[in-house]
């Protein structure tokens, strides 16, 4: 405790002398640096979270002299001073890191004009939660809050965060939060962006999250959600992703969700969603990531699949689907994965699959086909065991798939007779570790090491999404 008092009253004394020189600067005619209350704040906020003592020392003037890459600041008009508008700690500033005791200091609130904060993989030993305190009518000028892949910090997510009506970006990642996402982030009507993925989040998601009219990108995977999809997800016109798997949602899919004719990824999957899939999704013109597997859906795939003309990867795997395969999707002309194993799916395999000229990986596996697979051999060596239609014992081949010594075992089927085979016995299928991987863009699966999601906002508006976490490095 006394060691706290002396670095304390340290503070104070350097950033009087700090002050002083300041002052003395602006009455030869030089600008004030930055205002004594502010930077005292700053100073207060980097000892609360640096392992480094000696900070301030090295850094007296983060603004001018001695910058720090962490600390960013821009000149205000009237008066013409220094203010602190970025903190950012991450894997890309290595030193000095977050010490083991590292908190939020209450001196942010001396940091009115702070735009951006963002702290990875700082809170690691120490137990932490967020303040409501912290949030209450402060940080009117905040705009992007990134605290993701923090161990420790647990506890609920303030309903006075909703205060903060400025936030454009809310990353709360990779965290050990728990509680109910609260009613009130309906307020928060300027957010583009909120990631509350991979947390221990319980409770439903409130109908109020149709209130963010701005958002973009809706991140809620990897929690413990139960209840159904709101309906009200159908009045954020400009949702460009929408990602709620591994959660326990029940009920269907809302046909609101059609309404959202900008989303380019719909991710669904793991969750206790059952059928009929609604039409409307038909509506989905700009829809690349379609990924329902791993739900009770139990119904046919619907003919209306086959307009979404720019998907690229439908993956229905494990959902108990029934009847045939639409023709349709042979049309899907951008499509590169389709995973439809693990059902109840009948009839033929759509010979013109093997004509999708993007098509990379086709997995049927597990499933009541039957009659000839009528795929071409240059298709077939194409994908190699990408191609899996292994557990349909009503399928048979022609004698010519297997004279390639590199035809995949994947194509088991036997040689076409005049019968037609036994029952499928089903089975679960096997599938190869880049399966999934597969079914979601290449940004997605860099979202344990890099989440701040700008610029995959960005991105997604170009159909490249990336890595964002440079969102908070540049």
């Amino acid at each position: 405790m006394a060691c706290v008092c002396l670095l304390f009253v340290g503070l104070l004394v350097l950033a009087g002398e700090v002050i002083a020189e300041q002052n003395s600067n602006s009455n030869g005619g030089e600008i004030l640096v930055m205002e004594e209350d502010e930077l005292l704040g700053l100073f207060e906020v980097m000892g609360a979270l640096l392992e480094d003592p000696g900070w301030a020392q090295v850094h007296p003037q983060p603004c001018t002299d001695t910058p720090w890459p962490g600390v960013q600041c821009e000149i205000g008009q009237d008066p013409p001073v220094f203010h602190v508008t970025k903190i950012h700690i991450g894997p890309d500033i290595l030193t000095p890191p977050c010490k083991s005791s590292a908190n939020l200091s209450e001196s942010l609130l001396k940091l009115p004009y702070l735009k951006t904060l963002s702290l990875f993989n700082c809170f690691v030993t120490s137990p932490l939660t967020l303040s409501p305190t912290l949030f209450f009518g402060a940080f009117s000028s905040l705009e992007h809050l990134a605290l993701v892949s923090n161990p420790t910090l647990s506890g609920e997510i303030p309903s006075s965060m909703s205060e903060i009506t400025s936030l454009r970006v809310l990353n709360l990642a990779q965290n050990n939060l728990q509680g109910e996402i609260p009613s009130k982030i309906g307020g928060m009507v300027n957010l583009e962006q909120l990631d509350l993925s991979y947390n221990n989040i319980m409770g439903e998601i409130p109908g109020e999250i149709g209130g963010l009219e701005s958002l973009t990108i809706l991140d809620l995977s990897w929690n413990g959600i139960e209840g159904n999809v709101p309906s009200s997800l159908g009045q954020l016109h400009v949702l460009q992703k929408i990602d709620l798997s591994s959660n326990r949602l029940v009920g269907m899919i809302p046909p609101d969700v059609g309404k959202l004719n900008r989303l380019a990824l719909l991710d669904l999957s793991h969750n206790l969603l059952n059928g009929p899939i609604p039409e409307t999704l038909s509506g989905l013109e700009h829809l690349e990531y379609l990924l329902v597997d791993h739900n009770p859906i139990k119904t046919s795939i619907p003919l209306s699949i086959g307009t979404l003309r720019n998907l690229k990867s439908l993956s229905f795997s494990g959902c108990g689907l029934t009847g045939p395969i639409p023709n349709s999707t042979a049309t899907l002309e951008n499509l590169t994965a389709l995973n439809l194993d693990n059902n109840n799916l009948t009839g033929t395999v759509p010979p013109n699959l093997g004509a999708l000229p993007n098509l990379d990986q086709l997995n049927l596996s597990y499933n009541q086909l039957s009659g000839q697979v009528q795929l071409s051999e240059e298709f077939i060596d194409k994908l190699g065991k990408r191609l899996d239609i292994r557990g349909n014992s009503g399928l048979c081949t022609s004698n010519q798939m297997y004279k390639k010594q590199n035809t995949s075992a994947y194509l088991e089927a036997p040689v076409c007779l005049n019968t037609t085979g036994p029952k499928n016995d089903k089975t679960v299928s096997d599938k190869q570790p880049d399966d999934d991987e597969r079914m979601k863009p290449s940004w997605y699966h860099d979202k344990m090491s890099s989440i701040a999601p700008l610029h995959m906002n960005q991105k997604l508006i170009s159909l490249t999404l990336a890595s964002s976490l440079l969102l908070f490095v540049s």
